[in-house]
């Protein structure tokens, strides 16, 4: 018996639109599993090949952000918002790339304290959270002290972005109240070590 993931219908997958059984059937042979939020969000199909869209859009594009630095700003981001759909399943992205097992719960907690970070990715995860948190106390100034740790232009789009679609995702990840696949909790704990 398949447990309760979202408090309203969700869709089955033979239900959903062909192009988009097709994007998650790609997802479910590269992880082994459909995520629970696109049954959830399948509900509204357009709104879910949109979400599909922009996801790819600030996610996948060419970017001097590492796919790892673009999970950070998710976990951390998600984690001010309470989503926990989002930090459980990006938590587990993060750590893969990363290829360290509890990098997730430290920049969910208390990144700043961490020395698994660089002072630049610290400089990205505070101004995520400003804009997540407090967006109309964002400044120049601010801007201004990514620029000085290196960041361009496009680059501090690009963390606006993630940081912007993300807030969109999180609260109806929560008005949802979806729930996180339990295959993601256990993904990334066990880093194999590679052979000399």
């Amino acid at each position: 018996m398949r447990s309760k993931i979202s408090n309203y219908p969700v869709a089955t997958f033979n239900k959903l639109p062909k192009d988009i059984r097709d994007k998650v059937k790609k997802i479910q042979e590269k992880s082994g599993f459909i995520p629970n939020v696109f049954l959830a969000l399948g509900h509204r199909p357009d709104e879910l090949r949109a979400f599909f869209n922009y996801h790819d859009v600030v996610m996948e594009r060419d970017s001097n952000l590492t796919k790892a630095e673009k999970e950070m700003i998710v976990v951390a981001t998600s984690s001010a918002n309470s989503c926990l759909y989002c930090v459980v399943s990006h938590g587990a992205i993060l750590r893969v790339y990363e290829k360290h097992s509890f990098i997730s719960e430290i920049i969910a907690t208390n990144y700043s304290e961490s020395d698994l970070l660089s002072s630049k990715q610290k400089k990205m995860l505070n101004y995520s959270l400003l804009l997540c948190r407090n967006p109309e106390k964002v400044t120049q100034s601010d801007l201004n002290i990514l620029k000085k740790a290196g960041f361009s232009k496009n680059d501090i789009w690009d963390i606006s972005s993630i940081t912007s679609f993300f807030a969109l995702s999180n609260r109806m990840a929560s008005f949802l109240s979806i729930k996180p696949n339990d295959e993601f909790h256990q993904i990334g704990r066990l880093i194999k070590k590679k052979n000399k």
